[in-house]
C-alpha cells in the first residue's frame, strides 16, 4: 500500500467535531486525509482497495449478472466514501442506502473536503444517505436489502464505541439476517481475521461463510467476512 505521506510531518486537523457519539476529526497528512474517531485512526485516503473488495464481494456472493433485480446495497458507514463511489460506478446496483452516524462526516462529503471523492455518487439518484446509528438501524427499519456492506469499525473485535458490540453478536447479527432479502448477503470489513466472528455468523444461522483477505504492506491483512443469510 503506498501511502503519500511524511511520517516526520505534523497532520493538519481541518475540522473537529464534538458529535452525539464524541469527537471526530478530518485531518490531513501529506497528500492523504484522515478521519480520526475518539483518538482512534479510522480510516484515510491512501488506497480504498478493501473498501472496494467489501462491495464486489457482496455483489459477486449475490451472483454479478443479477442485473434485471436491480438489487440494493446497504452500506454501513460513509468513511472517505471509497465504498459509495464503488457501488455508484457499477449500474448493477439498482439502489444504494448509505448509513452513516457522525453528521460532519456526512457534511465533509456534502461541501467539505471530501467532496471530491463522492460528489458523483451523492449525486446519483439510486443513493440514499441515512444519518442513523447503524445498530439503531438495522433493529428498527422495515426495509430490506440484498446485501449489507458494513464497515463502521476497525473489525468485530475493535469497535469504535462500546454500542457498536452488540452488532456483532448473535442478536446483532440475527438484526442484519431480519433485514436480509432471501439469499441476501452480509459482508463486513475488518482489519484482522476473526475465527470466532466466523463462528459467531454459523451460530446465527447465515451459511456460506467465508472470509477474503486483502494484503498490506505490512503485519495482518485486512479481511471482509461474507455470509448469506439463513435460509
Amino acid at each position: 500500500m503506498t501511502r503519500t505521506t511524511d511520517p516526520h510531518e505534523t497532520p493538519e486537523v481541518l475540522d473537529r467535531h464534538e458529535g452525539p457519539y464524541g469527537e471526530v476529526v478530518l485531518r490531513r497528512h501529506g497528500e492523504l486525509l484522515q478521519i480520526i474517531a475518539n483518538g482512534c485512526f479510522l480510516m484515510d485516503t491512501s488506497d480504498g482497495r478493501s473498501e472496494r473488495l467489501l462491495i464486489d464481494a457482496a455483489r459477486d456472493a449475490l451472483g454479478g449478472d443479477r442485473t434485471t433485480s436491480a438489487p440494493h446495497v446497504l452500506i454501513g458507514g460513509l468513511g472517505v466514501g471509497f465504498s459509495l463511489a464503488h457501488a455508484a460506478a457499477d449500474p448493477y446496483w439498482g439502489h444504494i442506502t448509505v448509513v452513516e452516524r457522525e453528521p460532519a462526516i456526512i457534511g465533509w462529503h456534502r461541501n467539505g473536503p471530501l467532496a471530491p471523492l463522492s460528489r458523483d455518487a451523492l449525486a446519483d439518484p439510486r443513493t440514499e444517505v441515512v444519518a442513523a446509528d447503524l445498530v439503531r438501524y438495522v433493529n428498527e427499519t422495515s426495509d430490506t436489502f440484498d446485501a449489507l456492506c458494513l464497515d463502521i469499525d476497525n473489525g468485530p473485535g475493535w469497535t469504535v464505541t462500546e454500542g457498536n458490540e452488540s452488532l456483532y453478536s448473535q442478536a446483532g447479527l440475527a438484526s442484519c439476517a431480519r433485514v436480509l432479502r432471501p439469499d441476501g448477503v452480509l459482508a463486513v470489513w475488518s482489519a484482522q481475521p476473526s475465527l470466532e466472528f466466523e463462528q459467531t455468523l454459523r451460530n446465527a444461522g447465515f451459511r456460506a461463510v467465508r472470509t477474503e483477505e486483502i494484503p498490506v504492506a505490512r503485519g495482518v491483512p485486512d479481511v471482509v467476512h461474507l455470509a448469506v443469510g439463513p435460509g
